[in-house]
């Protein structure tokens, strides 16, 4: 697929399973991609299913100049940072957290955290700046180029770049810190 572009285009002219196979690809990433701005996979969910939303309300906001997973990355985004602008700060506490959580539920978390270097990886990523972290996320784990990066960023090319470059140095050093083999 051709970043949703194509299916988006076909979902206009009436073919609306075309909007499902858009879900499909990129609702998953895009829920990820938010969650790492508003720590709340439930909220990044509700942002995600905004940012769909637009796409039908406002048909004629996107252009096709960009592709439409940088688009909906910018809507995911921008919408994120409102919603923590937004948000109050308030003691809540969850209901997983009143209750004891059953064995088989921690036997399932376990097996998902099961990989070592997954879990170095990630607590080494959770300690770099937050630009760094949205940086190594978009491209590394998102898979989209400098220029695409950018725009998600509103940033330069070069400025991602040199996030990049200082994120990587800057894990290394963290994952020899903290006995682990080096990226």
């Amino acid at each position: 697929m051709d970043n949703g572009a194509g299916s988006y285009r076909r979902f206009l002219n009436g073919e609306e399973s075309a909007f499902d196979e858009i879900m499909a690809e990129l609702f998953r990433p895009l829920v990820f991609f938010i969650d790492r701005y508003v720590h709340d996979v439930h909220t990044a969910e509700d942002i995600a299913i905004d940012a769909f939303s637009d796409l039908i309300v406002h048909p004629r906001r996107y252009n096709f100049k960009t592709p439409l997973k940088t688009y909906l990355f910018m809507l995911g985004r921008s919408r994120a940072l409102d919603c923590l602008r937004h948000r109050r700060v308030l003691a809540v506490t969850e209901l997983d957290e009143a209750r004891d959580v059953p064995a088989e539920e921690l036997a399932l978390e376990e097996a998902v955290l099961a990989d070592e270097r997954k879990r170095a990886l990630n607590a080494a990523l959770a300690r770099l700046p937050e630009e760094m972290r949205v940086a190594v996320h978009l491209v590394y784990f998102e898979d989209m180029t400098y220029d695409e990066t950018a725009k998600v960023m509103k940033k330069s090319r070069k400025q991602v770049d040199n996030l990049l470059y200082r994120a990587k140095k800057e894990l290394r050093l963290i994952l020899e810190e903290d006995g682990e083999e080096a990226l």
